[in-house]
C-alpha cells in the first residue's frame, strides 16, 4: 500500500472539494477532510481494494457527514452568504435579492432530486469536478455521470418552466 503521505498529496484535494459540495462550508469541510483521513490511517489494512483510493476516502467522508447530520440534527440548508459570489461589488439591493431567491429556488429544486442526481449536480456544478472525476467518485463511468447531470438539468429545467 502506498505510503499514507503520498496519498493525502494525491487525493485530498479531490476529496476536499467532494466534501465541499456536501456542506458548502469551509470549516466544516476541512474538518471533516482531517476526520476522513484520520480514519483512513486508522483503517488502511482493511482497504480491500475493491474501489479506488479516491472512492474509498469519499465515501469515508460521505459517512463522517452523515453522521455529523445525524448527531447535530443539522439540515442540508445551504448558506447562501456563504457561497455567494462576490463579483457584482455595484448591485442594488433588489438585484442582490433576485440572485440569493434564485439560487434558493435553485437549491431547493436540486434537493429534490434523487440521491445519484443531487450528487452528481452538486460536484459538477458547485464543484466544478469534470466527468471522469465524478465518476471516480461515484464509482461509475464518466458516460454515466454524464447521463445523469443532463436527465438532472432537464428535471431542473422542467420545474422552473412549471
Amino acid at each position: 500500500m502506498q505510503d499514507m503521505k503520498e496519498i493525502y498529496n494525491k487525493y485530498c484535494k479531490i476529496v476536499y472539494k467532494y466534501v465541499f459540495c456536501l456542506t458548502a462550508n469551509e470549516d466544516i469541510t476541512e474538518e471533516i477532510v482531517q476526520e476522513t483521513f484520520l480514519i483512513a490511517v486508522k483503517n488502511i489494512n482493511n482497504f480491500r481494494g475493491e474501489c479506488k483510493v479516491s472512492t474509498w476516502l469519499c465515501q469515508i467522508s460521505k459517512y463522517i457527514w452523515y453522521k455529523r447530520l445525524k448527531k447535530e440534527k443539522l439540515k442540508k440548508d445551504v448558506s447562501l452568504d456563504e457561497i455567494q459570489d462576490e463579483l457584482f461589488t455595484e448591485e442594488t439591493i433588489e438585484d442582490s435579492f433576485l440572485r440569493k431567491e434564485e439560487k434558493i429556488k435553485l437549491f431547493k429544486k436540486i434537493q429534490n432530486l434523487d440521491e445519484n442526481t443531487r450528487n452528481v449536480m452538486y460536484l459538477r456544478i458547485f464543484g466544478d469536478f469534470e466527468y471522469d472525476e465524478i465518476a471516480e467518485i461515484m464509482n461509475r463511468t464518466s458516460n454515466w455521470a454524464r447521463v445523469i447531470f443532463f436527465r438532472g438539468k432537464q428535471k431542473l429545467k422542467e420545474e422552473f418552466d412549471k
